[in-house]
């Protein structure tokens, strides 16, 4: 039996901002993310879609204590390109640890099996070797965490 355990940790008042239209290309990208980060906008989750010809959509979370200045920037954009920006603020994120997660097969399918119970209005998924992070509705929150917590409490004893 290993010694290790899988957290399952969560934090609250996030918004998840999607800029769509933008240019599919790296210097664009990271334009769009030096911008952000120079206005002390901490970034948290990025995901982006696949391309569409010359153009793909990124989304990423930011704290709702930023809003203010996210809208701020995201006005500037679509007065300077074609980016077009969908803000969504009140959200969850629910975050799934496991150092051994890279060598386990099943984790993330555990994951969304848990959370199917539920049904949330998921909002963005992202993953690395080690963890999976999901954002949620505030109203789905409690319900979809303990769902997870419980699987992955279940998942350590079997």
């Amino acid at each position: 039996m290993s010694s290790h355990q899988t957290e399952v940790s969560s934090s609250t008042g996030i918004t998840l901002v999607t800029l769509q239209n933008c240019p599919s290309n790296m210097a664009a990208l990271a334009e769009v993310f030096t911008r952000i980060a120079a206005m002390g906008i901490n970034v948290d989750m990025i995901s982006l879609s696949p391309n569409l010809g010359s153009t793909m959509a990124v989304s990423f979370t930011i704290s709702d204590e930023d809003l203010g200045e996210i809208l701020k920037f995201t006005s500037k954009l679509l007065e300077t390109s074609k980016i077009k920006t969908i803000v969504s603020s009140g959200n969850c994120k629910i975050n799934v640890y496991d150092e051994n997660m890279v060598n386990t097969p099943g984790m993330a399918a555990r994951v969304f099996s848990a959370a199917a119970h539920v049904a949330p209005d998921l909002r963005i998924i992202t993953t690395s070797d080690v963890d999976i992070s999901i954002l949620v509705t505030e109203a789905e929150f409690e319900s979809t965490l303990q769902a997870i917590s419980q699987a992955m409490q279940d998942g350590a004893e079997s």
